[in-house]
């Protein structure tokens, strides 16, 4: 049984999840493993949390692989015969009223059955909610276990698995939808942890401990694995609750994704590209594919799940979403940078600090973002087991039986494939992937550097004389200048302050305020030491490209059309060569269109409405007459014409095409006297600019 650690007092204040995973190498299933994993759960106890009630946790979990021995046996005792291995099933959350959750069966099961598949039968999974706090037990929902018979004609393969996991997919979307916008009382309750033929996962609003008890399954001999894989959960950035518990699908996670807004508005604004040949017609039917409701680790695993069933091994895609630092990395091979250059142009980095590990129910691997500021320790024993966790002494093993250790890098994965037996380096991983398509080539042939465009024919110089009109114009302050400007001008660097901002709320004020002191900075100020950028540059990158974007889940050759550069600040010559594009041969297939954003003061905010509709309007008719790079400029301003908010403006048009489904066909370039700060620009970069010439 497991190890009772030693108890200790909650706190509010730190994001100190513990995940862990142990796996038998040479994939053979057996309940020590699962007993191992779970030993190292309530080892990790501490690093989880409870509320204000000590026996109601922030959530604790297990993935394991499909037992077949296990769930063969319990279905027989509820009644519905299973083939030995040809079936999935789904673990599902249900309101408590029988009502609702009558409901909730029956939009599930019209789900599956409209998807082709048969459901084999229902069983309610057995739990104990003895020692269950009251927030716990009284928000804990009816769960069942459903049961679905493989489709003819697949294959007994990983691919075979593969294609039917998507087909189990598109039913738990349709499901979810379906219960989602129903009438149902307790819909809120309905959730699917789990619904595969590879993996399933037993979760909940528990402590570590609790997991054992509540789900007497977990502790049943007969369930067998060769991949356990553990979470206790301490919430800082949600509330904890029944489907907020990890693992989810695919992964675990320590640490915060503090991109996510921007990650999550770029997701829809890519959705209209989507195609997928192994999805074919069904994709609409899943799409969108994020919760916008969940965690961020639950967006991970929604994005992680889409790109993986679309046709990418689970490594790939975690390359993809957490690149390791590869701008300034001398010694990394041009075939690896080429990689990842590519796969900038289609997807920005998830950014933590995080460590992550996944599986998919044959492989079970673990990686750190860029950054590095989570923990993740390995040992591998003489009888091929490898423990993963995200401290050391989760698992008591003799020290005469490791027989290697090793930590997670920055960047870097481990990897263990059961198929093969082995566990895969992060070089011969990482040789693999790189060397799957012509990157380089594509790269080469596809990606323009901003300096080997056509040099603009002039460039708009400084005008002095009218400095202070413009500062009025745009709302410079004596402290904007004293403090900011002033500055920056003098040391080329902006002005060093506290990290907090504790200004007055700005709906409070009854000044006139910009549009940006409206907004906060919304990431998890927890475990982070401050950032150096100038002694931690390797991990930094200001470099990004803009231009029309692919198809992020069948992306070609032309994917990496775009120009790179080199910050996303722009200096006027660099505009003026953007704006120089002209579709000619020089261009190398770019065409460049300035909208102006000005509206007439006379007609106040009715003029101010207006002209934000003729922009969006505007915008629209350049994408459909073939412009791919659109600069939006305030240029022009005068006492007729004043200049639109630039936040308010680049927002307009982002959200616009967003929904109009065009987004992804152009680059959007800012110039503006309005920006003075990084607060500013983040903003900008947030709400969808591209690039932004201050």
């Amino acid at each position: 049984m497991p190890q009772t650690p030693t108890l200790y007092e909650p706190s509010t204040e730190h994001d100190s999840c513990g995940f862990g995973f142990v796996v038998d190498v040479a994939g053979r299933a057996s309940h020590g493993i699962v007993a191992d994993a779970l030993t190292v759960l309530v080892n990790l106890e501490h690093r989880g949390a409870s509320g204000s009630e000590a026996n109601t946790g922030d959530g604790a979990g297990l993935l394991v692989a499909m037992p077949h021995r296990f769930l063969g046996a319990v279905a027989a005792e509820a009644g519905v015969s299973v083939p030995a291995t040809g079936y999935g099933v789904a673990m599902v959350f249900l309101p408590r009223d029988e009502p609702s959750r009558a409901g909730a069966r029956e939009r599930f099961e019209q789900a599956v059955g409209g998807e082709g598949l048969q459901l084999l039968g229902w069983r309610d999974v057995p739990t104990s909610d003895e020692g269950l706090g009251r927030s716990a037990a009284t928000s804990q929902p009816f769960i069942a276990q459903a049961f679905i018979a493989r489709p003819a004609g697949l294959p007994f393969t990983e691919e075979g698995d593969l294609a039917f996991d998507r087909r189990l997919y598109v039913a738990r979307r349709l499901a979810e939808k379906s219960v989602g916008r129903s009438a149902l009382p307790g819909r809120g309750d309905f959730y699917v942890p789990s619904m595969s033929c590879r993996t399933i996962v037993y979760k909940g609003m528990l402590n570590a401990r609790q997991l054992l008890t509540f789900y007497p399954d977990v502790t049943d001999p007969r369930l067998e694995s060769a991949i356990a894989l553990v979470h206790s959960r301490f919430s800082t950035n949600t509330f904890p609750s029944w489907a907020r518990a990890h693992p989810y699908r695919y992964i675990s996670h320590n640490g915060e994704i503090n991109t996510l807004r921007g990650n999550v508005n770029w997701m829809f604004a890519r959705q209209s590209t989507f195609r997928s040949e192994v999805f074919g017609d069904d994709l609409a039917k899943v799409l969108p594919a994020v919760d916008v409701d969940g965690s961020d680790t639950a967006i991970f695993d929604n994005v992680l799940e889409l790109l993986h069933l679309s046709g990418r091994s689970l490594a790939h895609v975690m390359t993809m979403m957490v690149p390791e630092p590869w701008g300034r990395d001398t010694r990394m091979s041009p075939e690896q940078r080429a990689f990842y250059e590519y796969h900038a142009c289609l997807m920005e980095p998830w950014d933590g600090p995080a460590s992550l590990a996944f599986t998919d129910g044959v492989r079970v691997g673990a990686t750190l973002d860029r950054n590095g500021l989570r923990p993740g320790r390995y040992w591998v024993t003489s009888d091929g087991r490898v423990v993963m966790a995200s401290e050391s002494g989760v698992l008591d093993i003799p020290a005469s039986e490791v027989v290697a250790k090793g930590r997670l890098r920055p960047g870097r994965m481990f990897l263990v494939d059961t198929s093969q037996g082995r566990i895969v380096g992060d070089e011969e991983l990482k040789a693999k992937l790189t060397s799957a398509q012509p990157y380089r080539e594509w790269v080469r042939d596809s990606l323009v550097a901003l300096e080997d465009l056509p040099k603009p024919a002039s460039v708009i110089g400084p005008d002095h004389a009218t400095v202070l009109r413009r500062q009025q114009a745009f709302g410079y302050s004596v402290e904007d200048v004293r403090l900011i400007i002033d500055d920056m001008a003098s040391s080329g660097a902006d002005p060093i302050g506290s990290m907090g901002n504790d200004a007055p709320l700005a709906v409070l004020s009854q000044r006139p305020q910009l549009l940006y002191s409206y907004f906060k900075q919304l990431f998890a100020q927890v475990t982070n030491p401050p950032v150096d950028a100038i002694r931690e540059e390797l991990i930094m990158a200001t470099d990004r490209s803009i231009g029309p974007e692919a198809n992020l889940l069948e992306p070609g050759p032309d994917a990496a059309h775009q120009v790179a550069l080199p910050s996303p600040i722009l200096s006027n010559e660099e505009l003026e060569t953007i704006r120089s594009l002209d579709g000619g041969p020089g261009s190398r297939g770019f065409r460049t269109i300035t909208l102006p954003i000005l509206f007439k003061v006379a007609d106040n905010g009715s003029g101010l409405r207006r002209a934000i509709e003729d922009l969006r309007r505007e915008a629209s008719e350049a994408i459909a007459e073939g412009y791919n790079q659109v600069v939006l400029s305030d240029r022009g301003h005068n006492e007729i014409d004043a200049p639109i908010p630039a936040l308010l403006a680049v927002s307009a048009v982002h959200h616009h095409l967003v929904r109009a489904g065009t987004r992804g066909r152009i680059g959007l370039v800012l110039e503006s006297g309005e920006p003075r700060e990084a607060h500013h620009f983040c903003l900008l970069i947030g709400y969808g600019a591209s690039a932004i010439n201050p």
